[in-house]
């Protein structure tokens, strides 16, 4: 790759990088050519683009994009070591989903950091904490059915006490007529 290839993928790369809410960093080293094939069919289908790029060029890819969108990616620099493959996606734990389905077959891949809306989380044992974060929508779905719920208690009870009063109106009048 000569410098001016290098130079336009770094800026491609930090351009992604400054965009994205939600990347993150794994070791598919050792998979072969059909794995790594498979994880991007599967992560294709879902939304999820996945890069191999080497470590220096992701790292100067970031370092640019922190300049341009002001966040702080220093935590992910300790995790750029061996192979290194990036998994872009616009849901937060659509990669950790992923990861873990292939992970019931295979040793890997493994997940070294993520990147979900300026947190980091770093290390393999993050995975089931990433598989579980719910995305925005789901969050907006649970606070609504919350704020919906006593909502339809209180239609339910009016509706259950208007069958009672009319019920005793009926009674009431019932007993006037006789």
């Amino acid at each position: 790759m000569t410098k001016a290839q290098k130079t336009v993928a770094i800026d491609e790369l930090a351009e992604q990088f400054a965009d994205a809410k939600y990347f993150y960093l794994t070791d598919c080293s050792e998979l072969t050519v059909e794995k790594i094939n498979n994880i991007r069919r599967a992560g294709y289908e879902q939304g999820i683009q996945i890069k191999v790029v080497k470590n220096t060029l992701i790292k100067k890819a970031l370092e640019k994009a922190a300049t341009s969108n002001e966040e702080n990616y220093e935590d992910l620099y300790g995790s750029l070591k061996g192979a290194s493959a990036l998994m872009f996606s616009e849901h937060g734990n659509a990669p950790a989903k992923l990861i873990k389905k292939f992970r019931e077959n295979f040793d890997k891949p493994i997940l070294k950091a993520a990147f979900i809306e300026s947190e980091v989380y770093v290390g393999d044992d993050q995975l089931e904490n990433l598989v579980n974060i719910k995305s925005k929508e789901d969050l907006i779905g649970d606070v609504i059915m919350l704020l919906q719920s006593p909502i339809k208690n209180v239609i339910g009870s009016l509706q259950s006490g208007g069958n009672t009063l009319s019920g005793l109106l009926k009674a009431l009048e019932e007993r006037a007529e006789a």
